[in-house]
């Protein structure tokens, strides 16, 4: 950075609020009388840890940037041998700001998705019959290995299988460190082109699923009424035994003004099933409204980041020309960007999810 003036100065100043606020929340944890209130107190200390990282960088950065005054006013000033030091410093001081404003960016940009440590992936095949229910099992089982690859918890809480394999639905909790920052824009509509195994003619055919990416936010306060919702124990399914098909372990909810439905069966004790389905229905709730509200405020937005809207096409996977395509990528004028479909599908998906990242940074700091 050579210049102040070149400085985001709308950044700069939500960063300074958002210190204020660090020193704010520490104030109030060092008063005894947040103690005697838990709600409170465990509220605030999640807050904290969530704003540790980003103020720690802007606080840097400023001792920094000061150094660079410094540099520049000594290069200056009267001394000639004390100029020609600063003079040979100030390069590399500029440089390092510079790449500590980059990171600034990154981290601010990255408070509020780091917040969530635990989310709901929901997979659902789409028109294609039994080729949509496979792709939604490819999905699945990229989705799984590429959680696998940054160890990050992936159960199954429930799922519908179709006749010839693959899933008419599933549903899958994560939980782990920056696991939701990766993984949130693969919410929409994902497309796949190639030959089905049962087609005889080598005829390429076109099928959907659909992808829900739904934080699960402890500190949200959705309010449901109970009348209206109908619950009950059901008997629980896949792996496990005959037990599980006897005894209902499992619990069913509907949800009766949206109309949605869920059933967990991933725990042994119907007391965990049912609180894992109370949970998903308040996730799915929030994601309904928080989706509205994010329709309206980037209405202007030259491509939808993470809406969670399932109409909204965001990938195509053609295997006869090996391509995987980010239709939300590439810019007005630049094309959509394509990227290696075999590594993808395997689970290598770090240079989509880059991109994608590098695309929102850009959005978000617009936005400011």
């Amino acid at each position: 950075m050579n210049d102040v003036s070149a400085e985001p100065t709308t950044l700069l100043r939500k960063l300074r609020e958002t210190a204020d606020r660090y020193e704010q929340i520490v104030d109030t944890l060092n008063d005894p009388a947040t103690f005697s209130n838990s709600q409170k107190l465990v509220a605030l200390t999640r807050e904290k840890g969530s704003l540790e990282g980003v103020v720690g960088r802007y606080r840097d950065y400023l001792k920094v940037r000061d150094e660079v005054a410094s540099l520049k006013e000594m290069s200056a000033g009267g001394d000639a041998e004390m100029a020609e030091l600063a003079a040979a410093e100030l390069p590399d001081a500029q440089a390092k700001v510079s790449q500590m404003l980059e990171a600034l960016k990154d981290e601010f940009v990255a408070a509020e998705d780091k917040a969530v440590d635990s989310f709901f992936l929901e997979i659902r095949a789409g028109t294609g019959g039994d080729e949509a229910a496979l792709f939604a099992g490819d999905l699945f089982e990229m989705y799984r290995k590429y959680s696998e690859q940054h160890r990050w918890r992936f159960d199954v809480s429930d799922f519908s299988t179709s006749e010839r394999g693959g899933f008419k639905e599933v549903v899958v909790n994560i939980k782990g460190n920056g696991a939701y920052r990766h993984l949130r824009f693969e919410a929409g509509g994902h497309r796949v082109q190639r030959v089905p195994e049962t087609e005889t003619a080598g005829r390429i055919h076109t099928s959907l699923a659909t992808v829900a990416v739904l934080p699960e936010l402890p500190d949200v306060k959705i309010d449901i009424n109970p009348k209206d919702v109908e619950e009950g124990g059901c008997r629980g399914g896949g792996p496990g035994g005959q037990n599980v098909n006897k005894v209902e372990t499992g619990w069913r909810l509907l949800h009766k003004p949206s109309g949605l439905q869920f059933k967990m069966t991933e725990h042994k004790s119907q007391g965990q099933n049912k609180e894992r389905a109370w949970a998903l229905l308040r996730a799915t709730l929030y994601e309904m409204e928080r989706s509205k509200q994010h329709q309206h405020l980037t209405a202007s937005r030259k491509a939808m980041m993470g809406s969670g809207d399932r109409s909204q096409r965001i990938r195509t996977y053609n295997f006869p020309q090996n391509r995987c395509t980010d239709h939300r990528l590439g810019g007005e004028g630049a094309g959509e960007k394509n990227f290696n479909l075999t590594a993808v599908v395997a689970g290598d998906m770090d240079p989509v999810i880059m991109a994608l990242w590098e695309l929102d940074k850009q959005q978000r700091l617009e936005e400011l």
